[in-house]
């Protein structure tokens, strides 16, 4: 079952890249007593995910947060090695961001929204998606029907939502 407008996040943990090296954050540390923009991406360094999706985010951190969110979380099905390596190729290596990986697939598959690209052997994936949580509620949920495309899951879109 996908995840809804008015759902709470499931209760997952993921990895983080600290000062200290990976660390576990659950989602009740991420998401609790804040708005946070999540944003879902099949791949970390694939083409729409790197060139168009996450630096849009990167581009409008400073109206998401005039707009009163406090974080830009970004989940993957990667290693938190390759979530950190690809924050700083994208300058979203500082506060104000987290990249939280999910390399067994585990919260994309508790949200209802993984991705099958076995067929181009990338495996199990998160589908591509922006959605505004408040206080791990999930308030606007933009979900992408063409992977290769960020339209609806753009920041620009979910500005506008706010």
């Amino acid at each position: 079952m996908t995840i809804n407008i008015g759902d709470a996040l499931p209760q997952v943990t993921f990895t983080v890249m600290t000062a200290d090296g990976p660390q576990p954050r659950t989602t009740n540390e991420i998401f609790a007593g804040r708005r946070v923009a999540l944003v879902g991406v099949p791949g970390a360094f694939t083409p729409t995910c790197s060139l168009n999706h996450v630096p849009g985010f990167v581009e409008k951190e400073g109206d998401l947060h005039d707009k009163g969110v406090a974080l830009i979380a970004v989940t993957s099905v990667n290693d938190v090695f390759v979530m950190n390596a690809w924050a700083k190729s994208l300058g979203a290596d500082h506060e104000g961001f987290v990249f939280l990986a999910d390399g067994s697939a585990v919260f994309a598959k508790a949200l209802g929204l993984t991705l099958d690209l076995a067929d181009r052997g990338l495996g199990l994936r998160s589908q591509r998606y922006a959605m505004l949580v408040d206080d791990g509620v999930v308030t606007q949920l933009n979900i992408e029907q063409a992977s290769g495309k960020a339209d609806v899951s753009s920041a620009e879109a979910l500005l506008k939502q706010l």
